[in-house]
């Protein structure tokens, strides 16, 4: 009989995820008979998971096998794929925390999970919960891939490298592909009508090229219309899911760069100095920054997500629409041998020359049985280096402080982000960080906890 593989998702209590990610997977004639093995600390989150996975199996009328679990290392046990999505500390308190506290500075964010004082905070408190994965996978499933769905992405993916180097693994994003769909949607061309290669890092990676195939099979250089359509106002259109974040950010940084960025414009704004500024609301009004964004995205979110969950238990039958993920993209081509291209972080390694070796890059990477392979940018040019440097200098200095248990480096990183420098002096920058670890010292490892009694000293 023919092994099929083991796929474990660990955080499956992030039940609407979950359906999406194993919808994808049974719906492919190579992993239709798949073991999937769910595991989430939340009893009641974890049964809800597994109703919702037991009805994709009948829906789909295949012969994959649910199992669930409370225990990490009995759900890794014999896996050839390890999914992780959760967030640590959850939407309350800690996402709350990252955005309250620093407002009592004037330290104001829109999404605050990737980096500034809110992506460091969260890389804290993940990247502990990471590594023990990749310590069990090597006791159980060594050769396993990990396909990673948590922020801070870079952060995440450059600290696993550093620590487990042999765990096989890979930082996903659907920013890449979203992107070139909302840019699509603005130039009224086909998706598939359009070819595109990124690279950079999670959620500053730039289309080195944005082009329309044409009739006679040749390419044409999308960037020029982009331009135009920008400066006479006709781009961006509308959100199509989101009313308050215009993409008016991104537009801006192409003319002045020459390269569309491809995470968000609310994102965006706080991986910069330039747009969310003290004593400058024309600034937010102009570019339609909304501030505390990610709160209300949270808020609607496990609203949505609670009413999804809820239909998807009572129903007897799931509707499987594909999802724009790579995760059964990567399995299948594994799996079977049949190749894909997906985007992922991964330990640059050379691929992109102009940045450091050890950092987590975002490149095209090829797929098959051999595994996830990254493919060879080169140098990006100067002014994209320039910019993404200023976000490696966080992600470098926290994953620092990570390995080495040196809570000084989380000042440092704090003091080199870009949006936190432009807003704050040194003295409310440690105090920021401070109040901070206080406030998430239950979350946090014991190293980088302060005490009051320190704090007041």
């Amino acid at each position: 009989m023919t092994r099929q593989p083991k796929i474990t998702f660990i955080g499956a209590g992030s039940t609407v995820f979950m359906k999406n990610i194993i919808g994808d997977v049974l719906q492919r004639p190579a992993l239709s008979a798949a073991t999937i093995a769910l595991m989430d600390l939340n009893p009641e989150r974890l049964a809800e998971s597994e109703i919702v996975a037991g009805k994709l199996v009948r829906t789909l009328g295949v012969k994959a096998k649910v199992e669930t679990y409370s225990n990490q290392l009995k759900a890794l046990e014999g896996a050839d794929f390890v999914v992780v999505a959760f967030q640590i500390g959850g939407y309350e308190p800690c996402t709350v925390t990252d955005f309250e506290v620093p407002k009592k500075y004037g330290l104001r964010q829109t999404i605050a999970d990737t980096l500034g004082v809110g992506g460091i905070m969260r890389g804290l408190r993940t990247v502990p919960h990471l590594w023990k994965i990749c310590e069990d996978m090597l006791k159980v499933c060594p050769e396993a891939i990990l396909l990673q769905y948590v922020n801070p992405m870079a952060i995440n993916t450059w600290a696993i490298a550093e620590k487990y180097p042999t765990i096989r693994q890979v930082g996903l994003c659907h920013s890449v592909q979203g992107t070139a769909f909302e840019l699509a949607r603005d130039l009224d061309i086909p998706l598939e009508e359009i070819r595109y290669r990124a690279a950079g890092i999670n959620h500053m990676a730039f289309y080195l090229k944005f082009e329309h195939r044409q009739k006679d099979g040749s390419y044409r250089d999308l960037y020029p219309d982009l331009i135009r359509g920008y400066r006479e106002g006709r781009f961006p259109k509308p959100s199509h899911w989101n009313p308050r974040c215009p993409n008016k950010v991104r537009y801006e940084m192409l003319t002045r760069l020459g390269y569309f960025v491809t995470e968000s414009s609310e994102h965006f704004a706080e991986y910069t100095p330039y747009f969310i500024k003290d004593g400058r609301p024309d600034l937010i009004e102009k570019f339609g920054i909304p501030l505390d964004e990610y709160p209300k995205r949270c808020i609607e979110q496990i609203e949505r997500w609670k009413g999804q969950a809820a239909a998807f238990k009572e129903a007897e039958t799931i509707e499987v629409a594909e999802s724009h993920e790579y995760a059964s993209s990567i399995m299948n081509s594994v799996w079977t041998g049949e190749p894909s291209v997906i985007y992922g972080n991964l330990r640059n390694n050379g691929c992109i020359t102009s940045l450091p070796e050890n950092c987590a890059a975002e490149v095209p990477c090829l797929v098959d049985a051999s595994g996830i392979q990254p493919t060879y940018i080169g140098a990006l040019p100067p002014q994209l280096t320039a910019l993404i440097r200023t976000n490696i200098n966080v992600q470098e200095l926290t994953v620092q402080a990570l390995v080495t248990e040196n809570r000084e480096h989380l000042y440092h990183a704090a003091m080199m982000d870009p949006h936190t420098a432009a807003e704050l002096d040194l003295d409310q920058i440690w105090s920021l960080v401070d109040d901070l670890l206080v406030a998430h010292r239950d979350w946090i490892p014991e190293w980088a906890r302060v005490s009051k009694k320190v704090q007041a000293a």
